[in-house]
């Protein structure tokens, strides 16, 4: 891919994800496993690494282990699945918390970031400009869950993200 066009979707200096976890910082929780994730993409943003597949595998386990950091934190049982599909994730957070939001919206964008996380695992090549779009959405979904992580609620209240 031409260093250009990767230049142009490679957007991600400005958002800087070690902010939003910075309520994590080595944290030994799965919160801390996110933060984690977070640091490396901060640094993979800074770099002139043209496979953006890297920054997919990095993204995919940040949401992965904050999802299962929520289930544990905010479910009524604390568990959660073995399951990496970031939708799956998505729907259990869901169906066990009082988290509210328009699932329709991020669904095929975790789906995507999850693929696309396969693929890195296998050395297949991604479409850059694609990725970084689904990105920007599920970068929204990213902020709504910190604010719902965030807040004091119990279980059993229901409130709106």
């Amino acid at each position: 891919m031409p260093e250009q066009i990767f230049n142009q979707t490679k957007h991600r200096e400005n958002c800087m994800y070690t902010e939003l976890f910075d309520s994590f910082e080595n944290a030994e929780n799965l919160g801390g496993k996110a933060w984690e994730h977070a640091v490396a993409l901060d640094y993979l943003n800074t770099t002139k690494i043209r496979d953006c597949s890297i920054h997919c595998f990095h993204y995919q386990q940040m949401f992965e282990c904050f999802f299962k950091h929520i289930l544990e934190t905010k479910s009524e049982f604390g568990g959660y699945s073995k399951s990496h599909k970031l939708n799956k994730l998505l729907e259990e957070v869901i169906g066990q918390t009082n988290l509210r939001t328009d699932k329709s919206k991020y669904y095929a964008h975790l789906i995507a970031i999850t693929v696309c996380a396969e693929e890195y695992r296998y050395n297949f090549d991604i479409d850059c400009k694609g990725y970084f779009n689904t990105v920007l959405v599920c970068d929204e979904l990213l902020k709504e869950l910190i604010k719902f992580e965030n807040c004091p609620c119990p279980v059993d209240a229901a409130t709106d993200f």
